[in-house]
C-alpha cells in the first residue's frame, strides 16, 4: 500500500550581487543592471523511502558544474536526501549569469573565454554563490515537508512558436524573416505545441500551496539585454500570485521546445498594435496567457486530489551516440574560422590603435562575438578528433511516476518531434517532458538538419538526430517500466 505523500516547498534568490557574464548570446555581455530577481524554486516530494527534489532555476541551462556543486552542498547539510535524486532544470532565460566553467577541451561559445580582458564575477564564484543558496532552499523544503495531496490537469496556451522557416530552395533559417526574405519564404519548418500540463499541490486542509507549470515555452521575450532578469517569469509569477495567492510557489518546466520561441516570426506589427491597445508589454502579455491557462485548469483540480499516489523515481545515465562529423564538416568550420579570425584581429587592432575606445559602452562586443564564434566552430574540429576515441556521450535522465502522470527529464534543447513521440507512446495519462535539466545543447530533428541553419548544424549539435531518437526510445522504455512495476 502506498504511503501518504509528504510535500515541501522553498525558494532562493540567486541574483548575483556584482556584475557577471550574461549567458545566451554569441557576444560577451556584461550585466549592467538588475531588472528583476532570479529565483530557484524547490519542490520536495516524499513517500516512504522514495523521494524526489525538483529544482527550477532562472538560468539559460544547468551545467554539470552547477548541478554537482548543488548536490555536494546539499549532502554537506543533510544526508537524508539522496543527492542523485535532485533534478534541476532551467527556464532558459537569456538574461542570467553564465554557469559553465570555461573549458577549451569542450568547444562551444563560452569555451576559452571572451577574447578580450573583461572584469566580472568569475563563473566559479557564481556557481558557489548560487549553489549555496539553492542547497539551503532544498534543506528548507525538506524540513518543511508535511502531509498533503496532489492533483493535475491540462489545457492550452499559445506560448511557443516555431522559430525556423524554410525558403524555396529548402534552406532553413532560425529567425531572420523580414520584408526582403519574405520573398523567398516557403513554409514554417515544423510543428508547434500549445499544450499545458499543470500539477498542483495542497496541504492537509486542501489549501493550494504550489504548482508545476509545464509547457513548451522558453523565457526569451527580452533575451538580448545586458541585464539580469527572469524575463517572462518575473511578470508571470507576479500575475499568478496575484490571482491564486501571494504565497503560491511556482515551479516552471520547459517541455520539448528546442526550436520554439515566444517571439513572433511574422505579424509583428499586428502583435505590437494589440499590445499597445491592451497597455501591456510582451512579457505582461505572456504572464496573462500563462495565468489564464492556469485559471482554466486549476478550479477543477480540488475534486481529484490524491494523497497517496503511486510514487517512483528512477535515475539513469544513458549513453547517446555523438553527432558523427565528417571531413567536410571540419573543412567548412575551418573556412568560417579563417573569416572570423580576420574580423577578430581587425577589432583588436582598432582597440590597440585607439585605447580610448575602451571607454565606450559595450566596446568589447564586436571582438568577443568574433572570438566566441571561432570557439563555436573550433568545437567542430575538436569533436571530430574526439569521436575517433569516444563515440557516445552520457546523459542523465530522471523518470518520476506520480499516480497516473510521469515526469521525464533530459539535459538538452530537445526538438519537438521527439517530444511528441514520447508523449504518444507513454502509458501515462499526462506526460510532463522536462528539457534543459542539464547543459542545454541542441538535439535537432532529422528534417531540421536537412534544412540547416543555427540550431541544426554541426557546431550546434553534439548529439544528432540519431542520438535524439535513441533518447526518445530509452525515455519511453523507462516510462513504461514504471507502469510494468
Amino acid at each position: 500500500m502506498n504511503t501518504p505523500i509528504q510535500i515541501g516547498w522553498a525558494e532562493a534568490d540567486i541574483t548575483p550581487e556584482q556584475p557577471v557574464f550574461v549567458a545566451g548570446q554569441f557576444p560577451a555581455r556584461l550585466s549592467e543592471e538588475i531588472l528583476d530577481p532570479l529565483k530557484a524554486i524547490v519542490l520536495v516530494l516524499q513517500s516512504g523511502e522514495e523521494h524526489a527534489v525538483m529544482v527550477c532555476c532562472d538560468a539559460v541551462s544547468i551545467s554539470d558544474d552547477l548541478r554537482d556543486c548543488i548536490r555536494k552542498k546539499t549532502q554537506e547539510i543533510t544526508t537524508e536526501i539522496d543527492s542523485a535524486k535532485i533534478v534541476i532544470n532551467a527556464t532558459h532565460t537569456h538574461t542570467a549569469p553564465e554557469n559553465r566553467l570555461h573549458d577549451p577541451k569542450t568547444g562551444g561559445i563560452s569555451a576559452g573565454g571572451n577574447g578580450v580582458e573583461l572584469e566580472a564575477m568569475p563563473e566559479s564564484e557564481y556557481i558557489e554563490f548560487a549553489s549555496a543558496r539553492i542547497a539551503d532552499a532544498i534543506h528548507s523544503a525538506w524540513k518543511s515537508r508535511a502531509a498533503g495531496g496532489i492533483s493535475y490537469g491540462s489545457g492550452f496556451a499559445v506560448l511557443g512558436r516555431n522559430r525556423r522557416w524554410v525558403d524555396r530552395d529548402g534552406v532553413a533559417m532560425m529567425y531572420g524573416l523580414n520584408e526582403e526574405s519574405a520573398e523567398r519564404f516557403q513554409h514554417i519548418e515544423g510543428y508547434e505545441d500549445h499544450s499545458v500540463n499543470l500539477l498542483a499541490t495542497y496541504d492537509a486542509e486542501k489549501n493550494l500551496t504550489g504548482i508545476i507549470f509545464n509547457a513548451p515555452m522558453t523565457a526569451q521575450e527580452t533575451g538580448g539585454l545586458f541585464a539580469i532578469s527572469a524575463d517572462i517569469w518575473c511578470e508571470a509569477r507576479q500575475e499568478l500570485q496575484k490571482r491564486f495567492g501571494e504565497k503560491l510557489y511556482i515551479l516552471t518546466q520547459v517541455s520539448a521546445a528546442g526550436e520554439l520561441t515566444p517571439k513572433m516570426l511574422y505579424d509583428k506589427a499586428t502583435h505590437e498594435r494589440m499590445l499597445q491597445l491592451k497597455g501591456r508589454t510582451g512579457r505582461q502579455e505572456f504572464a496573462h496567457r500563462i495565468a489564464n491557462a492556469v485559471d482554466d485548469i486549476l478550479p477543477y483540480l480540488p475534486q481529484a486530489i490524491e494523497t497517496n499516489p503511486t510514487f517512483k523515481h528512477l535515475v539513469n545515465t544513458v549513453d547517446l551516440p555523438v553527432n558523427s562529423l565528417t571531413e567536410n564538416d571540419v573543412e567548412d568550420a575551418r573556412k568560417e574560422i579563417v573569416k572570423l579570425q580576420e574580423t577578430y584581429e581587425t577589432e583588436l587592432q582598432k582597440l590597440k590603435k585607439n585605447p580610448a575606445l575602451k571607454n565606450e559602452k559595450r566596446w568589447y562586443v564586436p571582438a568577443s562575438q568574433a572570438f566566441r564564434r571561432m570557439n563555436w566552430y573550433n568545437g567542430v574540429i575538436m569533436r571530430y578528433e574526439q569521436q575517433k576515441i569516444q563515440t557516445t556521450l552520457p546523459a542523465e535522465l530522471h523518470t518520476i511516476r506520480l499516480g497516473d502522470i510521469v515526469f521525464a527529464t533530459n539535459p538538452f534543447e530537445y526538438y519537438l518531434d521527439f517530444g511528441v513521440q514520447i508523449k504518444l507512446r507513454s502509458p501515462a495519462l499526462q506526460t510532463f517532458i522536462v528539457e534543459l535539466a542539464g547543459s542545454g545543447t541542441y538535439i535537432s530533428s532529422r528534417r531540421s538538419v536537412e534544412g540547416g541553419g543555427y540550431g541544426s548544424v554541426p557546431a550546434s549539435n553534439r548529439i544528432g538526430p540519431e542520438g535524439g531518437q535513441v533518447l526518445a526510445e530509452r525515455t519511453v522504455e523507462l516510462i513504461r517500466s514504471l507502469w510494468k512495476e
